[in-house]
């Protein structure tokens, strides 16, 4: 699998020249009127499967997964005309404020950067249509804008209902994006605003996938089967994605080469690590205003987003318990320090659960029953039945909103628990989500997945793939000398006696850092 090389990484060319493919420009917006779209009614199939706002984009994304493992089982699927709209967001006057917000991240994000400046005048992907499904945020928003400025026409929408940053979406609209993405929107908007993005302006399809969660990717296997022959491939974000991409490839149904962003080593040990750590704590400040320091906070999972999470929570003076079901990470949790025992026996003990595995039904409705009174339920990990809101909606005897994307559930036995973002990832849908500095590195991990996918197209087969170590090793580098580090030299002597060739890579590949 060729690399990128290292001269090439590093030298920094001039400044990138627009794209001239966008579907939509500024001037466009301005003179065709398209503002009304931010306000009109979206078209919405209405004959087909109705989806019930109290199920999580998670467990609906299950459900559907079961179907598309199941030949016999009903298909996702729309019935009616779809209704094509050059984008669809909130509010496009909230452009102003979204440039600045950009501006920011822009400045926080070197990686990401840093590639726009290489690759910005070669156009390495002029000619992929990329439709994508990930939070709008400031920092998905730099990337957008870098994929771009490589070449690619764009389509996008949101991975979670709750996660657009609604200026960010006007801004990248403003600048001629075509965005379908709000904050607030239900199952069947979600799935509406993605089925946009497969059908670019000239009518053509979609030819490359940047996913998360798998969202985009299952809904193109259902609906738009027929469309992967022309697709070159697509990059996935997170665990959960990547857990039912292989249940995809296992039932031989997955039909296009997928890169593995997810277990990049400057992507897990730093977005799922560092940047989980410090969103977790500022979703639940935002949402609930409660002190960290001297609660206990129960943290179900101890893989990256886990470890994370508990070593902020545990700088902030909290007192961290740890359940597991693997025994290697249950007791990496004991020797850092934390106590590691059952959900059973902690549920009567924590003022604080997160959940952080990207599984199912890890906190149920005989936990939730045992648990002291107004204790916080949150959820760090993907989608929404981690924490059994189903359960909770049944059996509650009040739901009282305390302020959006916080509700308080009244239970029989006359306690109460606060559940902030229903369930869903609180550092996103309660906060903006992860920093823009360990974004940058994610980021820069999508961009050179769609360049590997693209100009090396047939290289990859159908199946599931990571960038090489190399390439993990470029994203590093790209980030040090904004924070002034500075890189020692393997001496030759060195270099021989540990067998490392002095410009790396520097692990083999099994290395777990």
């Amino acid at each position: 699998m060729p690399a990128i090389s290292r001269s090439h990484f590093s030298e920094i060319q001039s400044k990138s020249v627009p794209n001239g493919n966008d579907s939509l420009n500024e001037e466009q917006i301005e003179q065709e009127g398209f503002e009304d779209v931010t306000t009109s009614l979206i078209s919405i199939p209405t004959a087909g499967r109705r989806f019930c706002r109290q199920f999580s984009e998670q467990s609906v994304d299950d459900i559907r997964l079961g179907h598309l493992f199941d030949a016999d089982e009903e298909s996702l699927s729309f019935t009616g005309k779809m209704e094509r709209l050059p984008y669809k967001i909130a509010d496009i006057k909230l452009a102003k404020s979204g440039r600045k917000a950009l501006s920011m991240a822009e400045f926080e994000m070197p990686g990401v950067m840093r590639l726009r400046k290489i690759y910005g005048p070669t156009k390495p992907l002029k000619g992929v249509r990329l439709a994508g499904c990930l939070h709008v945020t400031a920092q998905t928003g730099v990337m957008i804008e870098t994929l771009r400025e490589l070449g690619a026409e764009i389509r996008w929408s949101c991975c979670n209902p709750l996660s657009t940053q609604d200026h960010i979406a006007a801004a990248l609209v403003k600048a001629g994006i075509a965005i379908f993405a709000w904050k607030g929107e239900t199952e069947e908007e979600k799935l509406w605003c993605i089925d946009q993005t497969i059908y670019f302006a000239n009518g053509e399809p979609l030819n490359a996938i940047l996913d998360d969660g798998c969202n985009l990717t299952r809904i193109v296997h259902e609906k738009y089967l027929h469309l992967t022959h022309a697709i070159h491939g697509g990059s996935e974000e997170t665990t959960a994605g990547i857990t039912k991409l292989r249940k995809l490839l296992k039932s031989k149904k997955l039909s296009i080469p997928v890169i593995n962003v997810n277990d990049s080593v400057t992507k897990s040990k730093f977005d799922n690590n560092y940047g989980c750590g410090e969103s977790l704590v500022d979703g639940i400040k935002r949402a609930t205003d409660t002190m960290i320091g001297g609660k206990t906070v129960v943290i179900i999972g101890y893989g990256n987003v886990g470890k994370g999470c508990a070593k902020t929570l545990s700088g902030h003076g909290a007192k961290v318990i740890i359940t597991e079901i693997d025994p290697i990470c249950a007791l990496q949790a004991a020797m850092d320090g934390y106590q590691v025992t059952t959900i059973a026996e902690a549920c009567k003990i924590g003022h604080i659960f997160v959940t952080a595995t990207g599984s199912t039904e890890l906190i149920r409705g005989e936990h939730i029953m045992e648990m002291r009174d107004m204790a916080i339920l949150c959820n760090i990990g993907s989608g929404q039945t981690e924490i059994d809101v189903v359960w909770l909606k049944a059996n509650a005897i009040k739901i009282e909103n305390v302020k959006p994307q916080v509700d308080i559930y009244h239970l029989p036995n006359g306690r109460a628990v606060i559940l902030p973002a229903d369930g869903r990832v609180i550092n996103l849908s309660c906060a903006h989500g992860n920093p823009s500095f360990v974004m940058s590195n994610s980021f820069s991990n999508q961009i050179l997945a769609q360049i590997e996918l693209f100009t090396k197209k047939g290289q990859y087969p159908i199946g599931i793939h990571i960038l090489p170590k190399t390439l993990d090793e470029e994203v590093a580098i790209a980030h040090l000398e904004y924070l002034g580090i500075k890189l020692d030299k393997l001496t030759p002597t060195q270099s021989a006696y540990i067998d490392v060739h002095p410009d790396g890579p520097f692990k083999p590949i099994y290395y777990r850092y």
